[in-house]
């Protein structure tokens, strides 16, 4: 087991340094931010000062190098726009994001995987027909449009829910969190839903056919052979087995959570890591994209790494077949 995780945290090392490069070269040939932050009318002599203290005169190499050395030490550089280094503001508005990632992602489970296998057990009624049909509308439909009718309907028409902004906090371990008051819980409930909508859909399937493949299993006959309920059957043998594929893909897809919850963030002004990012591109803030980015890389290799040791405990025939390779 200890040989499996090493080899995945050498392997997520690796990744992480090769994207910090791409992404790094990536951002840093777009654009010129010192068109955005000078003065046009200023001269060669400002313009020249302006570019020596963001760094920019460096070559390209020295820049990364220099950028990696401080990242080791935890410092992804400094905002060209607020004057503040860029990781202090991401994690400042972490929290929001982290709030609306783990709502989505909770109300995809709590949701998605007992639609799933209920029409998986009942494939042919009439509901588990509308709850498949409900699911593709979830994968067509865009997460900017159904945000906008969800403002429409539920704060505009029927003014049951606010239609922007984060509401009322309340600190948890010193963690402001708005779903903890009602306010909050109010303001939370709209976006949480648009951004869950998705990967809702996509439990719902996967858990649907996991557990098509799953009831024809010879010990799932030999459980209602014994005499167990349905209920038993269908939550210790059943659920067990349909869990690992399910595991993977939520793992996979919380990293898509937080990282293209953008959409969402701008659609309802949910103050974020997102609604960062959209000023950060708009004013070529560099620092800022570099370190949101980088945030984002650790996060999904960090996410693999814990669904891949998540997944041998699961399923033991993975370990084994990875030290045979």
């Amino acid at each position: 087991m200890s040989a499996f995780v090493i080899r995945r945290l050498l392997q997520s090392i690796a990744v992480v340094m090769v994207m910090s490069l791409i992404v790094f070269f990536g951002v840093n040939i777009v654009g010129d931010p010192v068109d955005m932050l000078i003065n046009p009318e200023a001269d060669q002599a400002d313009i020249e000062a302006a570019i020596r203290a963001l760094g920019l005169d460096r070559p390209a190499h020295e820049q990364y190098w220099y950028f990696l050395v401080n990242a080791f030490k935890g410092d992804l550089g400094s905002s060209f726009i607020f004057g503040q280094p860029a990781l202090q503001l991401i994690v400042q508005r972490m929290p929001a994001t982290l709030e609306l990632a783990f709502s989505a992602l909770f109300l995809s489970v709590l949701i998605g995987i007992p639609l799933g296998v209920y029409a998986g057990l009942r494939p042919d009624t009439l509901a588990s027909k509308t709850i498949m049909s409900g699911s593709i509308l979830g994968f067509s439909l865009p997460t900017f449009w159904v945000g906008l009718m969800m403002i429409m309907i539920f704060a505009v028409i029927l003014g049951w829910l606010p239609s922007t902004g984060r509401g009322e906090t309340v600190p948890l371990f010193g963690v402001p969190v708005s779903f903890l008051t009602l306010n909050g819980l109010s303001h939370l409930l709209m976006p949480a839903v648009n951004l869950a909508l998705f990967k809702m859909s996509l439990v719902t399937r996967l858990a649907r056919a996991g557990t098509r493949e799953v009831v024809h299993q010879d010990y799932i006959k030999f459980a209602r052979a014994k005499g167990l309920s349905s209920r038993r059957v269908v939550m210790v043998h059943v659920l067990k087995n349909i869990m690992i594929p399910v595991v993977t893909v939520i793992g996979l897809e919380f990293g898509g959570l937080i990282a293209f919850s953008v959409v969402t963030e701008s659609v309802f002004a949910w103050p974020g890591m997102g609604k960062l990012i959209i000023e950060s591109i708009q004013n070529l803030d560099r620092p800022v994209i570099v370190a949101y980015l980088m945030i984002t890389v650790l996060m999904f290799v960090f996410i693999n790494l814990v669904v891949d040791v998540l997944y041998s405990v699961l399923d033991p025939r993975v370990r084994l077949q990875d030290m045979r390779a």
